[in-house]
């Protein structure tokens, strides 16, 4: 799950970290009555989606008196903002966030994450805040530090220490930066994130250490414990297909093939995806229907498949373990029919109930293609949409 900018600034101030002042503003008239309460001279008005990337979009802008706020305001609320997270497609801006101006000298970068190889957690600081940071891995991955934090014991002050001095925060910041760090910790650790991240983190004329931006991305097998957070997600931003799925217990994530794919098992549905590009073409989705699907689910799954144009056929790829084969094979029949399936289906399953499931599909009349083996169902998915 994510969250907004303006959230996880709400989120950071909780926890000590300096964030700038701000309001979040659903109309234009409200941007123009905040930046009249912040005061000042310069503010900042930035449009509120769930990607990055979006000053160079158009979507975040310097406004220098009111009239230009309300001028910034008027473009980009409403735009569809595309960056590279959005994809071509784009994102429509519904809620902005007016700040005031900061006096930046130095920009830096800064993130918590979750390190499966050393079961610990990563807090990585960087010199080149402003940037993509996988653009600064690529080209000068010595410019990333990372430090290892053991979750028994938390990031210490040395650690914070090692960071703040090696992205060469002035002497006289490092204990605000310290502070920074150990703020930034905390708040992923009790908000059960799995990416904190601050980009910019930016160092002031004052000396003041400030977040400039906050993306926040949360562990959802965690979010029952987490009703503050919950209650921060936003539904517009979310897949409308992804949402539906959820509704259905359904594990689907939209992709740009023109295959759609109905597997049992998250691993499985992997496999299945790579063995569909292996063989030429492209998956239109990641679908895992889990261990318990009934025909109703296998009947919203295709449905929820169907709702994209760009599948040209559907693959379903089951093993029966827990998942009896002849369960999917009512769905897939039933599914076909409510739908009125006009594209080609390929059905490969083995397991519990095969030699049933497959006389079901063969007694159904319908123009079922069935597989013995995943390569054998890639060559015929792909054959049948080529």
């Amino acid at each position: 799950m994510k969250i907004h900018e303006y959230q996880g600034k709400e989120l950071l101030r909780k926890f000590g970290v300096v964030v700038p002042r701000g309001v979040f503003c659903p109309t234009v008239a409200d941007a123009v009555k905040a930046a009249e309460t912040l005061g000042g001279s310069v503010w900042v008005v930035k449009a509120q989606i769930h990607a990055g990337g979006r000053g160079k979009g158009g979507g975040v802008k310097v406004a220098k008196s009111l009239d230009e706020v309300r001028k910034y305001a008027e473009q980009i609320l409403g735009m569809q903002l595309v960056t590279h997270q959005t994809g071509p497609e784009g994102q429509k801006v519904r809620r902005l966030l007016v700040e005031e101006g900061a006096d930046i000298r130095k920009e830096y970068y800064v993130a918590a994450l979750t390190d499966r190889a050393s079961q610990k957690v990563a807090m990585m600081a960087s010199s080149e805040g402003g940037m993509d940071i996988e653009e600064v891995a690529h080209k000068t991955p010595e410019k990333i530090l990372k430090v290892f934090i053991d979750p028994e014991e938390g990031l210490t002050d040395e650690q914070a220490a090692q960071l703040a001095n090696g992205i060469g925060v002035p002497a006289g910041s490092v204990d605000r930066a310290i502070a920074t760090f150990k703020g930034l910790y905390r708040c992923y650790m009790e908000t059960d994130a799995s990416l904190a991240e601050i980009n910019p983190l930016i160092l002031e004329g004052n000396g003041n250490i400030k977040a400039l931006d906050a993306k926040f991305n949360f562990d959802s097998n965690a979010l029952y414990r987490q009703p503050e957070i919950v209650a921060f997600r936003d539904l517009d931003e979310e897949d409308p297909d992804e949402l539906e799925a959820s509704k259905h217990d359904l594990s689907y994530i939209s992709l740009d093939g023109n295959i759609g794919c109905l597997v049992n098992g998250a691993g499985l549905a992997m496999a299945t995806m790579d063995t569909i590009k292996l063989f030429g073409a492209e998956p239109a989705n990641f679908l895992d229907v889990g261990g318990g699907a009934t025909t109703e689910k296998v009947t919203e799954a295709f449905k929820i498949m169907l709702k994209n144009p760009k599948v040209k056929g559907i693959l379903v790829n089951i093993f029966g373990g827990i998942m009896r084969c002849d369960t999917i094979a009512t769905g897939v029949v039933a599914a076909a029919r409510e739908t009125h399936l006009s594209v080609p289906l390929v059905v490969r399953m083995k397991g519990t109930n095969e030699d049933i499931g497959k006389k079901i599909l063969s007694d159904s009349g319908l123009p079922i293609i069935t597989a013995d083996s995943m390569a054998d169902a890639a060559t015929k998915i792909v054959a049948a949409v080529s």
